[in-house]
């Protein structure tokens, strides 16, 4: 399998295509079957079995099935689509969901123990490999990130770089004083598993992305090796 080609519309929070060969003749001769795998917006992975991404569509379910999830921790108040339920379904991936209002600024109120409820799935391995998405991945999903971030002992810094990556012009100053005075304090029986997890390189079926705004050489060496 070899990645062969990658698109993009200009759009920063567009992801990128992905074009893969699936395969040769007999004969030795290429195939030119080609596959497309395209990523939700914003998508990256967090950790080992965790994903981040704004809100899938149909064409980005060829490339969530390469990641073999078993749970979606979805944050948006609004019932899920039916045809995103019945990919679902098909997969067996379990549903998560914590309504979170996705008001502007001034009036932005989030809701701190449905932060807490989905931390305790996110942070739950049994429920990996997990995707987290609202509906750009930017705000929602920054905080619930965020917040994890200080679970792991990051410093502010870092934690406010990484949302404000995602979130770029549209970062919120109530979002960043939400995680930073977030109390982490409660969580006193993180699994040992989940503490010790760190970033680890992939094959295709765990992939190691990011989109945007990483380079991704090493997912497309990946897909070169396959």
């Amino acid at each position: 399998m070899k990645a062969v080609t990658v698109t993009d519309d200009g759009d920063a929070d567009t992801c990128k295509t992905i074009a893969v060969i699936s395969g040769s003749s007999p004969t030795g001769e290429n195939n030119e079957d080609y596959e497309q795998y395209t990523p939700p917006l914003n998508f990256a992975m967090v950790e080992n079995g965790i994903y981040r991404s704004g809100f899938p569509d149909s064409t980005n379910f060829s490339f969530l099935q390469t990641l073999s999830l078993r749970s979606i921790v979805y944050l948006c108040p609004e019932p899920y689509p039916e045809v995103n339920a019945e990919f679902l379904r098909s997969n067996g991936i379990r549903l998560f969901q914590f309504g979170v209002d996705g008001s502007k600024e001034p009036f932005v109120n989030i809701p701190e123990e449905t932060i807490r409820e989905a931390l305790k799935v996110v942070t739950d391995i049994r429920n990996h490999p997990l995707l987290i998405h609202c509906k750009r991945g930017k705000h929602r999903t920054g905080c619930v990130v965020g917040c994890l971030r200080k679970l792991q002992k990051w410093c502010l810094t870092s934690i406010f770089d990484e949302y404000q990556r995602f979130a770029a012009a549209k970062a919120r100053v109530s979002d960043q004083r939400f995680m930073e005075l977030f109390d982490i304090s409660t969580f006193k029986h993180i699994s040992k598993e989940f503490s010790c997890l760190k970033r680890m390189n992939f094959s295709c079926e765990g992939t190691v992305i990011s989109f945007p705004p990483e380079d991704n050489d090493d997912f497309f060496s990946l897909l070169d090796n396959k």
